[in-house]
């Protein structure tokens, strides 16, 4: 079987490696988790009794990471004849190689019941050998730990156990940082790698990054150079992950956001409201799409038609499309004031600061599947005085499609008695 793969040479050290640690950070855009499907994909269909995990600290991010990377390359390995060589399953998540029985299976750690499951793991054919924890910054040194002991007793001749970590590296003082950097082990072998080395990036993500050098050198040193940072001024902090129920009755009131883009992403938030506390559910995120193409992807990800959809003022051709798709989309009303005064009401509406007499302990929920929200919400970040260090209260303008979709889709809730424009015609 002649397999053509295309690879980034970059990592080809990596690859190569039977050291017991492989440690990749690198930038977004760096294609480390390409890399790493590939490779995995590779070795467990060569090597018979070899068995994959795939680690994210939340069981279910992985269907929309670990999970697609990997079917993502069996389709470009194989193409039609993908079925041919790999079993794909979706509930629950597995990947079965079809020439010798080795399978990849997926796992969170968020809680003792799942980090419980990570202690049962066996395999109808050979023994659990290799262990990939995307976006490792998320897990705890204990969880690791648990991982870790899981890699344990006699192989046979020629294999090996094997962890391979591929994450952004935020935070300088991470303990990641502590144990594989900072101490030389001759079992870990260390990865640093860029946007800049992949020689897939189209130009249009090159252009993206050119403008956070730009807008926020601060975070391009971390997402765009892949150095060891910390983001310092972040926006909100009053936000967690949660497995928040999906059923829109359980919520007092739902909403949903839309900020516009295209060359930036145009980003739609579903919202849910209970008890003062903020529930994101859903998100439709694109870079790329005429309106008319992403209606339809709204309309597949069960975003509901007959819920407000709080839209930017600025394009009333767009709003007006959806109106006519059956959508009750309608414009923010910014009233009169500055743009940066209105942002900032918003964000302390967001934050809990109801007026100026009234603070509440508001909490924004995340579900683990908003991927693209959570990014944002780890980088959403005040300006930064150069000259004096200080950070400003004015956001940084970049990275932050799904924060706008969020600040628009909460105003019938933080102005529940505004008259709003109604001077857009159209819909049903």
């Amino acid at each position: 079987m002649n397999i053509t793969v295309e690879a980034n040479p970059c990592f080809r050290e990596v690859d190569r490696s039977h050291k017991r640690y492989i440690v990749m950070k690198g930038s977004a855009g760096s294609g480390k988790s390409v890399d790493t499907a590939q490779n995995y994909l590779l070795r467990l269909m060569q090597d018979k009794g070899r068995n994959l995990v795939c680690i994210r600290k939340s069981d279910i991010t992985n269907r929309d990471s670990t999970y697609a990377e990997l079917t993502g390359a069996i389709y470009r390995m194989f193409g039609e004849q993908a079925d041919r060589y790999w079993n794909i399953k979706q509930s629950p998540l597995s990947l079965t190689c079809r020439h010798n029985g080795n399978q990849i299976i997926f796992r969170g750690v968020n809680d003792e019941k799942q980090r419980e499951k990570l202690k049962s793991i066996t395999f109808q054919r050979g023994k659990l050998t290799d262990v990939w924890i995307e976006e490792a910054t998320e897990i705890t040194q204990a969880d690791f730990e648990i991982i870790d002991d899981r890699l344990r007793g006699e192989l046979p001749p020629g294999q090996f156990y094997q962890i391979r970590m591929t994450f952004n590296p935020v935070n300088r003082n991470h303990w990641i940082k502590k144990v594989f950097f900072d101490v030389p082990d001759p079992n870990v072998l260390t990865h640093h790698s860029t946007y800049l080395d992949n020689r897939f990036i189209d130009a249009a993500y090159h252009a993206r990054m050119a403008r956070r050098k730009e807008v926020d050198p601060e975070g391009y040193q971390i997402y765009g150079l892949g150095e060891w940072g910390e983001v310092g001024g972040l926006i909100l902090h009053n936000w967690s992950v949660e497995e928040i129920s999906q059923n829109l009755d359980d919520y007092d009131d739902i909403a949903i956001g839309q900020d516009f883009g295209f060359n930036h992403a145009n980003a739609i938030l579903l919202l849910g409201l209970k008890d003062d506390n903020i529930y994101i559910l859903q998100e439709v995120y694109a870079f790329e799409k005429e309106t008319a193409e992403i209606i339809p992807l709204a309309i597949k990800a069960g975003i509901p038609s007959n819920r407000t959809m709080w839209c930017d003022s600025a394009e009333p051709d767009r709003i007006k499309a959806w109106r006519t798709a059956g959508f009750r989309a309608r414009a923010v009303s910014k009233e009169h004031t500055t743009e940066k005064k209105y942002q900032s009401a918003q964000i302390d509406w967001l934050k809990g600061i109801v007026s100026k007499e009234r603070v509440i302990h508001r909490m924004i929920y995340v579900h683990p599947s908003c991927v693209n929200t959570i990014k944002e919400l780890q980088q959403w970040k005040w300006k930064k005085d150069e000259r004096t260090g200080e950070y400003l209260d004015e956001p940084v303008p970049f990275q932050d499609d799904a924060m706008a979709a969020l600040r628009y889709g909460v105003e019938g809730w933080r102005k529940p008695r505004t008259h709003y424009n109604s001077s857009l015609r159209g819909g049903i």
